[in-house]
């Protein structure tokens, strides 16, 4: 069984992250696959605080060796987050800046979800996922967000009907993953 770590790049306060991973996990089930939410909510990584680059892996607080630890269970990953001001928000850059040889090589897909799908957060993301010399897969759906997806209190009314459209598409992310293993192990 390959694992992938579904990293949720949002710490808001109020925040509908948690249920939109919980979808993503759900939607990218496998029976091939171990999928685990990575909240970086929970992780409270502080801003980046290494003395040394961690190009060179030298680590030296506590937290940045949990982090490494953490990340290095994982053969793939899903980056789940909201596009801030057409980027991304800065508790995932921080989270991805703190190591550098652990990313390495292993296949990224991108969930970028907002107003228009956050398409100029995918294009930023997959600049910084390039500079970790991660792989970019293929198939990054858009998850599309509208107003009238949500209740009063800002949570979804019905998330399942609201992300069926690119449901055949988050399914594809497993089946490129399966496809990208299949693809090393024959190396």
């Amino acid at each position: 069984m390959k694992k992938i770590g579904i990293i949720l790049g949002t710490n808001r306060p109020t925040r509908i992250g948690p249920d939109v991973a919980a979808w993503v996990k759900k939607t990218l089930a496998h029976e091939k696959l171990t999928l685990d939410i990575i909240d970086l909510a929970k992780i409270k990584l502080p801003f980046l605080d290494e003395p040394e680059i961690p190009a060179k892996g030298h680590y030296q607080q506590e937290h940045t060796k949990k982090w490494r630890d953490l990340i290095l269970q994982y053969d793939g990953f899903v980056l789940v987050f909201p596009q801030y001001n057409w980027g991304y928000p800065a508790v995932l850059k921080n989270a991805l800046d703190y190591l550098y040889a652990e990313w390495a090589h292993k296949p990224v897909s991108i969930m970028v979800y907002g107003n228009h799908g956050g398409f100029q957060g995918l294009i930023a993301m997959k600049l910084v996922t390039q500079g970790l010399n991660m792989y970019n897969m293929a198939v990054n759906p858009p998850l599309n967000i509208r107003k009238e997806m949500f209740n009063e209190q800002g949570q979804f009314i019905d998330i399942e009907e609201a992300f069926q459209p690119v449901a055949p598409q988050v399914k594809l992310v497993s089946e490129e993953f399966l496809q990208l293993f299949a693809a090393y192990k024959e190396e």
